[in-house]
């Protein structure tokens, strides 16, 4: 599946967008191959299995994510359904975050850029945000940047949390599990991390979530504001 409903994910191994080697030498083809076609696609296989013969088995992958969560399931088997499908969910969206660095990528533009300036001092101030986020996260999970309530933010979420858990709306994300970046990088996050604000990021996709937050209110939408 190539993401173009990003948040209608079905349960199926996306494809990449790009080769594994389109990301090199900030993030090897070694590392995509073992990242996306083992772990992502472990958690692909795990959720389809957890799912069947269940009432969300015909279901999109976010309302998959969504179902313990509603219904309030905390037996074993509801969290196992959660961690695996939010970790598919997650891999799904940094898949989309990131872009060949020889791509052309203005970065954040019109209201977007914006908010980015206004927030965090320009956008030199937030790509140290981010890093700075992602780089001294505890242990496995993800940073990312959302809309929580009208306010731009960075956040982090541990293992296999995800913003769909607490609405909020993503933008961006970078996965700090240390299956992304070790066959690369061994124990140093702060590169790997650097590699991706600096050169990766995918603001073409960044925009399109974010103008979906305002074609999904339409004129009912919520005032922007700054965190």
């Amino acid at each position: 599946m190539k993401i173009g409903k990003e948040h209608n994910m079905s349960i199926e191994l996306p494809e990449l967008l790009y080769p594994y080697d389109a990301l090199e030498p900030l993030i090897s083809s070694t590392t995509l191959k073992t990242h996306h076609g083992k772990h992502h696609r472990g958690y692909v296989d795990k959720v389809s299995a957890l799912v069947r013969n269940t009432p969300v088995a015909d279901s999109s992958l976010e309302k998959i994510v969504q179902w313990p969560i509603r219904h309030a399931a905390t037996d074993k088997a509801a969290v196992a359904v959660f961690n695996n499908a939010a970790q598919a969910w997650n891999h799904s969206f940094y898949w989309n975050s990131l872009r060949p660095r020889d791509q052309t990528d203005s970065g954040p533009r019109g209201k977007l850029a914006a908010l980015i300036a206004s927030r965090f001092g320009g956008y030199g101030g937030f790509t140290e945000a981010f890093k700075a986020a992602a780089t001294s996260h505890f242990g496995s999970g993800w940073a990312w940047l959302v809309i929580n309530r009208g306010a731009l933010e960075i956040v982090t979420t541990s293992n296999a949390d995800t913003p769909l858990a607490q609405d909020l709306v993503p933008l961006l994300v970078i996965d700090v599990w240390e299956h992304a970046y070790y066959l690369d990088y061994q124990e140093r996050r702060a590169a790997y991390v650097a590699g991706i604000v600096d050169y990766l990021l995918n603001w073409d996709f960044a925009e399109r979530n974010f103008d979906r937050l305002n074609n999904r209110f339409g004129a009912a939408s919520p005032t922007l504001t700054v965190a």
